[in-house]
């Protein structure tokens, strides 16, 4: 018998899958069939879709909040609707798009109407990511126009840094006493100390 699944993706472990989950509990898809990855669409590896890809069988029905939730850019959405709809011959509906929903107007029109919809759509999500990015390298770049600093800021030396370094240089003790005596880890001494000498700073 036919199955109705859901599936879910937020893009990260802290976002909340919450109202997705009400809206598929609200189309009548029980817990058990409903994926849920949290994880970006970046990689597209995605263990929850790639398991729910296995499950399904011809006939089946796929629910989805939004159209993104199949892929990170346009021609990824278009290929995974092929093997949804063509090769595994599951029915795809997404719930902000009722056009998009394979269930109804089987004929080639319908077909035709939700194949359309599909790459309007998707181009324009892959559209908006690619302004959405745009728009935050131009805001960095003014921002540092301005002298905006970006990332950690830099703790300031120890008192005893150079003392130490010049020590560690002439050999009288080793990079980890020197670490040690300035209190910062090992590897951040070398690449401190390698401001203060040629080449690059020893290992020992």
């Amino acid at each position: 018998m036919p199955q109705t699944y859901g599936y879910i993706r937020v893009s990260s472990l802290d976002q909340n899958e919450d109202r997705q989950l009400i809206a598929m509990k609200t189309q009548g898809i029980p817990l058990e069939r409903i994926f849920t990855d949290k994880q970006s669409g970046k990689d597209f590896q995605r263990p929850q879709y790639k398991k729910m890809l296995r499950v399904l069988c011809p006939g089946d029905q796929l629910c989805i909040s939004s159209i993104d939730r199949l892929g990170r850019n346009y021609e990824e959405i278009q290929n995974q609707w092929r093997i949804i709809t063509k090769e595994r011959q599951v029915d795809i509906f997404v719930l902000d798009m009722p056009l998009l929903d394979t269930r109804r107007d089987k004929d080639l029109l319908g077909t035709f109407i939700a194949d359309l919809v599909l790459q309007v759509l998707s181009f324009v999500a892959q559209n908006e990511r690619e302004n959405i990015r745009k728009r935050q390298a131009e805001g960095i770049a003014a921002a540092k126009l301005k002298g905006v600093r970006f990332g950690r800021e830099e703790k300031p030396l120890p008192d005893n840094f150079l003392e130490n370094c010049a020590l560690w240089q002439d050999g009288h003790i080793s990079g980890l006493e020197a670490a040690r005596r300035c209190q910062m880890p090992q590897s951040t001494f070398y690449r401190k100390a390698g401001y203060f000498r040629d080449g690059e700073p020893e290992v020992v």
